[in-house]
Protein backbone atom coordinates (compact mmCIF):
# COMPACT_ATOMS: atom_id res chain seq x y z
CA UNK A 1 0.00 0.00 0.00
CA UNK A 2 1.12 3.53 -0.83
CA UNK A 3 0.34 6.31 1.65
CA UNK A 4 -0.50 9.76 0.25
CA UNK A 5 0.36 12.17 3.05
CA UNK A 6 -2.51 14.39 4.16
CA UNK A 7 -1.15 17.45 5.97
CA UNK A 8 -3.95 19.81 5.00
CA UNK A 9 -2.52 21.00 1.66
CA UNK A 10 -2.69 19.57 -1.83
CA UNK A 11 -5.15 18.00 -4.23
CA UNK A 12 -4.91 14.61 -2.56
CA UNK A 13 -7.95 13.01 -4.16
CA UNK A 14 -6.69 13.69 -7.69
CA UNK A 15 -3.41 11.93 -6.86
CA UNK A 16 -5.28 9.02 -5.31
CA UNK A 17 -7.49 8.77 -8.42
CA UNK A 18 -4.37 8.79 -10.60
CA UNK A 19 -3.07 5.71 -8.82
CA UNK A 20 -6.51 4.11 -9.07
CA UNK A 21 -6.46 4.56 -12.84
CA UNK A 22 -3.24 2.57 -13.15
CA UNK A 23 -4.31 -0.11 -10.66
CA UNK A 24 -1.86 0.82 -7.91
CA UNK A 25 -3.18 0.56 -4.31
CA UNK A 26 -2.90 3.95 -2.60
CA UNK A 27 -4.80 5.71 0.18
CA UNK A 28 -4.79 9.14 1.78
CA UNK A 29 -3.16 8.98 5.21
CA UNK A 30 -3.75 11.66 7.86
CA UNK A 31 -1.91 9.85 10.66
CA UNK A 32 1.90 9.45 10.85
CA UNK A 33 1.42 5.87 12.00
CA UNK A 34 -0.32 5.01 8.72
CA UNK A 35 2.61 6.48 6.83
CA UNK A 36 5.05 4.46 8.94
CA UNK A 37 3.23 1.25 7.98
CA UNK A 38 3.06 2.03 4.25
CA UNK A 39 5.23 0.29 1.66
CA UNK A 40 5.67 3.53 -0.30
CA UNK A 41 5.02 7.18 0.49
CA UNK A 42 3.84 10.14 -1.63
CA UNK A 43 4.16 13.77 -0.53
CA UNK A 44 1.95 15.97 -2.76
CA UNK A 45 1.23 19.64 -2.22
CA UNK A 46 0.18 23.00 -3.57
CA UNK A 47 0.34 26.37 -1.84
CA UNK A 48 2.85 28.27 0.26
CA UNK A 49 6.09 26.64 1.40
CA UNK A 50 6.04 28.06 4.94
CA UNK A 51 2.42 27.03 5.55
CA UNK A 52 3.18 23.53 4.31
CA UNK A 53 6.16 23.16 6.65
CA UNK A 54 4.07 24.41 9.59
CA UNK A 55 1.40 21.84 8.80
CA UNK A 56 3.93 19.03 8.43
CA UNK A 57 5.38 19.83 11.85
CA UNK A 58 1.99 20.23 13.55
CA UNK A 59 0.75 16.90 12.22
CA UNK A 60 4.02 15.05 12.89
CA UNK A 61 4.29 14.23 9.20
CA UNK A 62 7.76 15.79 8.98
CA UNK A 63 9.06 12.92 11.09
CA UNK A 64 7.10 10.36 9.06
CA UNK A 65 8.67 11.70 5.85
CA UNK A 66 12.19 11.43 7.26
CA UNK A 67 11.57 7.93 8.65
CA UNK A 68 10.29 6.73 5.27
CA UNK A 69 13.29 8.13 3.41
CA UNK A 70 15.87 7.01 5.99
CA UNK A 71 14.26 3.56 6.07
CA UNK A 72 14.75 3.09 2.34
CA UNK A 73 11.09 2.94 1.41
CA UNK A 74 10.19 4.33 -2.04
CA UNK A 75 9.23 7.99 -1.75
CA UNK A 76 7.69 10.37 -4.31
CA UNK A 77 7.37 14.14 -3.90
CA UNK A 78 5.01 16.03 -6.22
CA UNK A 79 5.12 19.79 -6.94
CA UNK A 80 5.41 21.49 -3.52
CA UNK A 81 6.32 18.03 -2.24
CA UNK A 82 9.53 18.31 -4.28
CA UNK A 83 10.37 21.76 -2.93
CA UNK A 84 9.82 20.80 0.72
CA UNK A 85 12.64 18.24 0.50
CA UNK A 86 15.25 21.00 0.25
CA UNK A 87 16.90 23.11 2.94
CA UNK A 88 15.07 26.40 2.55
CA UNK A 89 12.76 28.58 0.47
CA UNK A 90 12.87 32.27 -0.41
CA UNK A 91 9.08 32.42 -0.71
CA UNK A 92 7.72 35.22 1.54
CA UNK A 93 11.14 35.66 3.16
CA UNK A 94 13.13 32.68 4.44
CA UNK A 95 11.60 29.36 5.50
CA UNK A 96 13.37 26.19 6.58
CA UNK A 97 12.53 23.00 4.69
CA UNK A 98 12.96 19.33 5.50
CA UNK A 99 16.64 19.46 4.57
CA UNK A 100 16.76 16.08 2.86
CA UNK A 101 18.75 17.65 0.01
CA UNK A 102 20.96 20.74 -0.02
CA UNK A 103 19.56 23.62 -1.99
CA UNK A 104 17.14 26.52 -2.01
CA UNK A 105 13.70 27.13 -3.50
CA UNK A 106 13.74 30.36 -5.55
CA UNK A 107 11.22 32.42 -7.52
CA UNK A 108 11.08 31.98 -11.27
CA UNK A 109 12.69 34.90 -13.15
CA UNK A 110 10.72 37.95 -14.23
CA UNK A 111 9.93 38.39 -17.91
CA UNK A 112 7.84 35.25 -18.23
CA UNK A 113 4.30 34.71 -17.02
CA UNK A 114 4.20 33.62 -13.38
CA UNK A 115 2.97 31.17 -12.34
CA UNK A 116 4.44 28.83 -14.93
CA UNK A 117 1.20 27.09 -15.86
CA UNK A 118 0.58 24.54 -18.59
CA UNK A 119 2.47 21.94 -20.57
CA UNK A 120 6.25 21.98 -20.85
CA UNK A 121 9.03 19.55 -21.70
CA UNK A 122 11.15 17.58 -19.28
CA UNK A 123 14.67 16.84 -20.54
CA UNK A 124 15.91 13.73 -18.80
CA UNK A 125 19.23 13.46 -17.01
CA UNK A 126 20.45 9.93 -16.44
CA UNK A 127 18.46 6.72 -16.18
CA UNK A 128 15.90 6.74 -13.37
CA UNK A 129 13.23 4.04 -12.92
CA UNK A 130 10.53 6.61 -12.16
CA UNK A 131 10.81 7.79 -15.79
CA UNK A 132 11.02 4.35 -17.40
CA UNK A 133 9.20 4.33 -20.74
CA UNK A 134 8.99 8.14 -20.83
CA UNK A 135 10.70 9.57 -23.94
CA UNK A 136 13.21 12.35 -23.40
CA UNK A 137 11.59 15.74 -24.02
CA UNK A 138 8.08 14.58 -23.11
CA UNK A 139 5.64 17.26 -21.93
CA UNK A 140 3.96 17.35 -18.52
CA UNK A 141 1.60 19.76 -16.78
CA UNK A 142 3.13 22.41 -14.49
CA UNK A 143 1.66 24.95 -12.07
CA UNK A 144 4.26 26.76 -9.95
CA UNK A 145 5.95 30.10 -9.25
CA UNK A 146 9.07 28.76 -7.53
CA UNK A 147 11.71 26.21 -8.50
CA UNK A 148 14.41 24.22 -6.69
CA UNK A 149 18.06 25.25 -7.02
CA UNK A 150 19.83 22.06 -5.86
CA UNK A 151 23.17 22.11 -4.11
CA UNK A 152 24.07 18.81 -5.77
CA UNK A 153 24.20 17.98 -9.47
CA UNK A 154 24.03 14.21 -8.99
CA UNK A 155 20.40 14.23 -7.84
CA UNK A 156 19.03 15.99 -10.94
CA UNK A 157 16.85 13.62 -12.99
CA UNK A 158 15.22 16.14 -15.32
CA UNK A 159 15.29 19.81 -16.30
CA UNK A 160 12.82 22.18 -17.95
CA UNK A 161 13.22 25.51 -19.76
CA UNK A 162 11.09 28.51 -18.75
CA UNK A 163 13.09 31.69 -19.02
CA UNK A 164 15.90 29.64 -17.56
CA UNK A 165 16.66 25.96 -17.11
CA UNK A 166 15.37 24.67 -13.79
CA UNK A 167 15.35 21.28 -12.10
CA UNK A 168 12.00 19.61 -12.69
CA UNK A 169 12.82 16.11 -11.37
CA UNK A 170 15.21 14.62 -8.85
CA UNK A 171 16.15 11.04 -8.15
CA UNK A 172 18.46 9.56 -5.55
CA UNK A 173 18.37 6.00 -4.23
CA UNK A 174 14.78 5.39 -3.00
CA UNK A 175 13.72 9.03 -3.37
CA UNK A 176 12.08 10.62 -6.41
CA UNK A 177 10.44 14.02 -6.74
CA UNK A 178 8.91 15.97 -9.61
CA UNK A 179 7.82 19.58 -10.10
CA UNK A 180 5.03 18.72 -12.54
CA UNK A 181 1.67 17.13 -11.74
CA UNK A 182 1.60 13.54 -13.05
CA UNK A 183 -2.09 13.15 -12.20
CA UNK A 184 -2.85 16.02 -14.62
CA UNK A 185 -0.38 14.96 -17.31
CA UNK A 186 -2.38 12.46 -19.37
CA UNK A 187 -0.95 9.04 -20.23
CA UNK A 188 2.71 9.85 -19.58
CA UNK A 189 1.90 11.30 -16.18
CA UNK A 190 0.01 8.13 -15.32
CA UNK A 191 3.05 6.18 -16.55
CA UNK A 192 5.12 7.95 -13.89
CA UNK A 193 2.63 6.91 -11.20
CA UNK A 194 2.58 3.36 -12.55
CA UNK A 195 6.37 3.31 -12.48
CA UNK A 196 6.36 4.37 -8.84
CA UNK A 197 3.89 1.62 -8.05
CA UNK A 198 6.24 -0.86 -9.72
CA UNK A 199 9.17 0.40 -7.66
CA UNK A 200 7.13 -0.07 -4.47
CA UNK A 201 6.06 -3.57 -5.52
CA UNK A 202 9.65 -4.65 -6.17
CA UNK A 203 10.93 -3.47 -2.78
Amino acid sequence: MIAIIDYGMGNLRSVEKGFEKVGVPAKIAADPGEVDRADGVVLPGVGAFADAMDNLRKTGMDGAVKRAIDGGRPFLGICLGLQLLFEASEEWGHSEGLGIFPGTVRRLPEGFKIPHMGWNQVLLRGDHPIMEGVPDGSSFYFVHSYYVDPGREDIIAGVTDYGMQFTSAVGYKNLYAIQFHPEKSSSLGLRVLRNFGGIVERC
